[in-house]
């Protein structure tokens, strides 16, 4: 005679065993047509991406980007209440991927390494408060500055120390913030750029060196060939100097010879 087992299953149990993690978002936005604070803030924002890239430019193991948003989790992508930082690179990923923002769960789990935020008056609070508390819990970003281009003495930094908490940098006596993850000094220079005068947020080397845009580097580059072209002329005009030179003492010897009566050309 056969049984038949009959089990009977809860709806909590159905439920349970039906429920899957839900998905990420797939309706991201990377476009809200907010505009930069000012030109000032788009151009200094520019600088430390290209001045990057211009730095690094025989590697494709980095992404550096500025004014995009960065999706972490499903509910801020919901609330969409976090555009994302004006600058920030992220180091051993696939720099050659077009990305149109950095959305976290496509970056294996990566949030950016270096943050930059450039500050404002009405922005100041948020990027030193809120937004650097979102960078030292959630992302672990190891290095965090801030700067407002219409203040030169504003820069501020800190790196995070070995309990995850975010330690303040002690400026050298140049006033530059060293940023240990880049490698690279952070301080500021005055000059014009895209036609505006201004103190502005560069990269130095580990040397002090100046890390160049593209255009500064292309002149560098145009400079140094002008004078390697003068320098070829110059010798050009001292060998014929020499060699003028060497004739003119020929012709003298010449003339002391055949005031002598000898024929310079059995000499």
């Amino acid at each position: 005679m056969s049984v038949e087992l009959t089990v009977e299953t809860s709806p909590e149990t159905a439920v349970a065993e039906e429920w899957e993690p839900p998905m990420p978002p797939t309706d991201l936005i990377f476009d809200d047509a907010e505009p930069l604070e000012s030109n000032r803030h788009r151009i200094a924002m520019n600088v430390l991406i290209r001045s990057l890239q211009q730095a690094w430019a025989d590697r494709n193991d980095f992404f550096t980007g500025g004014n995009m948003f960065i999706y972490y989790s499903s509910a801020q992508a919901r609330n969409r209440d976090f555009r994302g930082p004006d600058f920030f690179a992220a180091l051993n990923v696939d720099g050659t991927r077009e990305r149109l923002g950095w959305v976290v769960w496509e970056e294996d789990g990566r949030y950016p390494d270096v943050i930059v935020e450039l500050m404002s008056p009405s922005t100041a609070r948020i990027d030193t408060g809120k937004k650097k508390d979102i960078y030292e819990r959630i992302f672990r970003t190891p290095d965090y500055f801030v700067f407002d281009p219409f203040e030169p003495n504003s820069l501020q930094g800190w790196h995070l120390d070995a309990s995850q908490r975010y330690q303040p940098l002690v400026a050298d006596e140049r006033g530059w913030l060293w940023c240990e993850t880049l490698g690279l000094w952070l301080g500021t220079w005055e000059g014009t750029i895209d036609g505006e005068p201004a103190v502005w947020l560069r990269f130095y080397d580990r040397e002090g060196n100046l890390v160049l845009l593209p255009e500064e580097a292309a002149q560098q580059r145009a400079e140094q060939a002008e004078q390697r072209a003068e320098q070829a002329e110059q010798r050009a005009e001292q060998a014929q100097q020499q060699a003028e030179q060497e004739r003119q003492r020929a012709e003298r010897l010449a003339a002391q010879l055949r005031a002598m009566g000898v024929d310079p050309d059995s000499v």
